[in-house]
């Protein structure tokens, strides 16, 4: 069963035909074709899932649909500017070093929290 990445390859391919010519589809081809075993090469790795014939394929998330970890990160940075300053007057060495634990530690379990 072809995915949508395979669908879009294969256009693709058939478009760069249609521009270049004949005397490039020997190269289309085979540049068609390395793409395929690259994919069933990752697919016997486990890195990609198996296809399962009547159920759309499973397409892993991306940075794109789920931003939340890049901001989580950038106001984690923001935040730890008069974070640590606080911890810093308050308790010294050690107060930084709590709160700097804690913001790794919220990062973390966001980490987690992203992988099941």
């Amino acid at each position: 069963m072809a995915t949508d990445d395979l669908r879009k390859d294969l256009r693709a391919a058939v478009a760069a035909r249609q521009e270049l010519g004949p005397e490039y589809e020997a190269e289309i081809i085979d540049g068609f074709l390395e793409r395929l075993d690259q994919r069933d090469l990752q697919r016997r790795a486990g890195l990609l899932p198996e296809p399962v014939p009547g159920r759309p394929p499973v397409k892993p998330p991306s940075r794109e649909t789920d931003p939340g970890g890049l901001a989580l990160a950038i106001i984690s940075i923001v935040a730890a500017i008069p974070i640590t300053a606080i911890a810093a007057d308050m308790m010294g060495k050690t107060g930084v070093l709590i709160c700097w634990i804690g913001l790794v530690g919220i990062n973390y379990a966001r980490t987690l929290a992203r992988r099941r």
